[in-house]
């Protein structure tokens, strides 16, 4: 049974997200904060699968709490709901560990979606969003983390910064397998190694890598 920390409870299409998701046959919200200071308190205590936590959230705001959340020894993921017009904001949560970014319009599929692939570990930000968000609001890394980011990238070999720069423009697995000519589990091996030489906790974290790197640039 997935458990979930519910971050405030207004979705545009379903105004009681508590009862959307207590709704489902495989989830059970276990709790429920206010803002984001008892968001991490929640989530440190009740340990949850997922927060699902609104970009606006009051008080510590949701970079802050999501930064705090996955810092700790909480194994919980954090996703995102957001609007167009907050995409700042969520663009920085990403950076600040959130497993993904889910629009707060989207449908009670969707959703429910995003939050079973999160538990399995995935990415939950469609190619679309991704490229969007991290189209609009990617920025040059601090001269720091630039170098060692630079560091990162030339561990790579061709073949991996052929496949991050597939990821970073929203390529399914499928598309990287006939684009790179592999099968589904190369791509899936070749994916890992991507992951533990960049340092990214996920596909949305190494996406976020290759344009602070330049390997992929917004349009």
């Amino acid at each position: 049974m997935t458990t979930v920390l519910v971050v405030g409870d207004r979705h545009p299409r379903h105004p009681g997200l508590r009862g959307l998701l207590d709704a489902q046959h495989d989830m059970t919200v276990v709790g429920k904060a206010a803002d984001g200071g008892e968001a991490v308190r929640m989530s440190a205590e009740l340990r949850p699968d997922v927060v699902v936590l609104d970009v606006r959230t009051p008080g510590m705001g949701s970079v802050e709490a999501t930064r705090r959340i996955t810092e700790s020894d909480s194994r919980s993921r954090v996703l995102v709901l957001t609007t167009p017009d907050h995409g700042e904001y969520a663009y920085e949560a990403l950076r600040a560990g959130a497993g993904g970014v889910c629009l707060k319009d989207a449908r009670p599929d969707e959703l429910v979606g995003a939050i079973r692939a999160m538990v399995l570990g995935d990415s939950v930000v469609s190619p679309g969003v991704t490229r969007g968000l991290i189209d609009a609001h990617t920025r040059p890394a601090p001269g720091g983390r630039a170098v060692a980011q630079e560091h990162r990238l030339a561990q790579l070999s061709p073949r991996e910064r052929e496949l991050l720069t597939a990821l970073a423009i929203g390529a399914t697995d499928e598309e990287i397998a006939g684009l790179l000519r592999l099968t589904g589990e190369t791509v899936k091996s070749y994916v890992g190694r991507v992951l533990t030489a960049t340092g990214a906790r996920d596909r949305v974290q190494a996406v976020i890598f290759a344009y602070d790197v330049g390997l992929v640039r917004p349009v």
